[in-house]
């Protein structure tokens, strides 16, 4: 989070306010988790046979077909990551020549004027909800005297990854016995409490507040 501030805001400040903002988000989430499905066992949704048969293999493999493996592994998950983030460039890109980033410019420019922003906020938004690092980008470049405001949706979607994110996570858990649901529903309170945490630290401690 310090590197995001520095990078986008030329700020270390910025960059220890996110962070602040997203340990306590994080630790937020983790109490309402807390009471997620109070009672149930995360061990009974595994099938005891197949978990059985996983160990076995992994003992009776030697180290360097564990190692092998493991980089094989590794790599393969590098490769698909850059790939959904090269896809979803390319989809902003087409969103971008479809104008349809300018439709959602001058669908919400009313409300963008009732609060005296720029109608790029909605856009850049829209662009940080698909992919995340196209998105920080475009808001944190937008020229703002209320300069938390571009702080404050930063924060949001930092912590809440985006749907390139989502579809890397589901790549992942997929041949698994895990839900995407819980992680879904983690990440949009995560956005949820680290931006309203972040705007309560700005309005409480002056070293936080950058607005002109």
């Amino acid at each position: 989070m310090e590197h995001a501030g520095i990078s986008l805001f030329g700020s270390s400040i910025i960059g220890i306010l996110l962070l602040i903002s997203h340990i306590l988000g994080a630790f937020t989430v983790g109490i309402f988790f807390r009471f997620w499905k109070k009672g149930f066992t995360t061990y009974q949704t595994y099938k005891q046979n197949k978990s059985e048969n996983k160990i076995s293999n992994i003992c009776a493999s030697n180290f360097g077909e564990v190692l092998s493996n493991s980089l094989k592994s590794a790599t393969s998950t590098i490769v698909m990551i850059g790939g959904f983030v090269v896809l979803f460039s390319v989809i902003i890109s087409i969103f971008n020549k479809c104008n349809l980033t300018y439709f959602i410019e001058q669908f919400f420019s009313p409300l963008c004027n009732f609060f005296n922003i720029p109608s790029t906020i909605a856009s850049s938004l829209f662009t940080g909800i698909f992919e995340i690092t196209n998105g920080i980008n475009l808001i944190a470049n937008i020229k703002l005297k209320q300069i938390s405001i571009n702080i404050i949706l930063t924060s949001f979607l930092l912590g809440l990854g985006g749907i390139s994110v989502f579809l890397q996570v589901l790549s992942l858990v997929s041949k698994s016995d895990l839900s995407i649901k819980p992680y879904i529903i983690g990440k949009i309170l995560h956005a949820t409490f680290s931006s309203i945490y972040t705007y309560v630290l700005i309005l409480i401690f002056p070293i936080f507040n950058f607005n002109l």
